[in-house]
């Protein structure tokens, strides 16, 4: 299974970013999909996850602000990002698991990460 993420990038505070996550070698909604990220010098951090069924969780940081979603035509995931902030700056990454946690240890796979810069 390989993911690969697009759409990071820099944007003002305030402003809005989707990132994407295609999935190859596997359907999408066969897996735990979430989205983590890290900044330098702090621990990769869980953002949101959808279940194979399409249940969705969020981290507290970003509840209300972000949203996750599938389209399984296109199997891609997706992070909508809105209300950016300087603290939302790190490196984004999507990963496929097969268990609904937000542990980010129980994720097998990984994309290669998108850099999102969020500027005053």
């Amino acid at each position: 299974v390989q993911l690969v993420e697009t759409g990071g990038g820099l944007v003002q505070a305030g402003g809005s970013r989707r990132l994407s996550c295609v999935v190859s070698g596997g359907t999408v909604s066969g897996f735990v999909m979430g989205w983590f990220r890290q900044a330098p010098g702090k621990e990769r951090e869980f953002l949101a996850l959808i279940s194979t069924l399409g249940n969705m969780i969020y981290a507290d940081s970003v509840k209300g602000r972000f949203t996750i979603s599938r389209d399984d035509a296109k199997n891609t995931v997706y992070l909508q990002m809105k209300m950016l902030k300087l603290e939302d700056t790190a490196v984004y990454y999507c990963a496929a698991g097969s268990r609904f946690t937000s542990a980010a240890t129980d994720y097998k796979n990984w994309g290669q990460g998108t850099q999102v810069t969020v500027s005053s």
